[in-house]
């Protein structure tokens, strides 16, 4: 699992390549703090290359989601394939993110 993340003026680009399994999930979160703490802009989490998600994974984007809440940010998920987009609609989570 790769997270590439491009800030920019207006917002944060959270590029995610690869398997977000448990492994990954506790690999990648010291980055996932980094946007954590930008919570107060846009973030823009690039799925396109995003090939599975798991509750860990599912985790994470909670927690982003609720800080960027929390400090009058947004959250936007992009180009979320298939299964994946299957995974947030089983669990419920597709009403609480914004989808594009």
């Amino acid at each position: 699992m790769t997270l590439n993340i491009i800030s920019s003026s207006e917002q944060i680009i959270g590029k995610l390549i690869g398997r977000l399994d448990t492994d990954a999930a506790s690999d990648v979160e010291s980055q996932w703090n980094a946007l954590i703490e930008s919570a107060n802009r846009h973030i823009v989490l690039d799925c396109t290359e995003l090939e599975y998600i798991s509750s860990s994974g599912l985790r994470l984007f909670l927690t982003l989601q609720k800080a960027t809440m929390a400090k009058g940010g947004h959250l936007t998920l992009r180009e979320v394939n298939p299964s994946v987009k299957q995974v947030f609609n089983l669990t419920g989570f597709s009403s609480i993110f914004a989808f594009e």
